[in-house]
């Protein structure tokens, strides 16, 4: 590798921990039932918050509640993979990279 190619790593570098720390600042947030489950994530899919509206929770329907929870963190990481693609992309030029999204 020459002096180049080892300045360009390096850049490369820098601006990929600068898009992480940006992504780690990204917050989005999804709901389902009509605002009843929240769903606050990252832009490093790390979910932050997830708030219960208390009228929903009724032990008698479990199983609804538990599908409102999985329906909004997955709309929340889609959300927030989409973000950090959106943030990467210019990193990557448009090109597909495995491991990056």
């Amino acid at each position: 590798m020459n002096l180049s190619q080892m300045n360009q790593a390096r850049e490369l570098k820098a601006r990929m921990d600068k898009i992480q720390e940006e992504l780690s600042n990204t917050i989005v947030e999804a709901s389902s039932g009509k605002g009843a489950v929240k769903v606050t994530a990252d832009g490093q899919q790390k979910i932050k918050s997830i708030t219960i509206s208390p009228g929903v929770i009724d032990p008698d329907k479990a199983g609804v509640l538990e599908e409102l929870v999985v329906k909004a963190v997955n709309e929340a990481l889609t959300k927030s993979q989409k973000a950090a693609a959106s943030k990467l992309k210019s990193l990557t030029g448009g090109l597909k990279m495995p491991g990056l999204f």
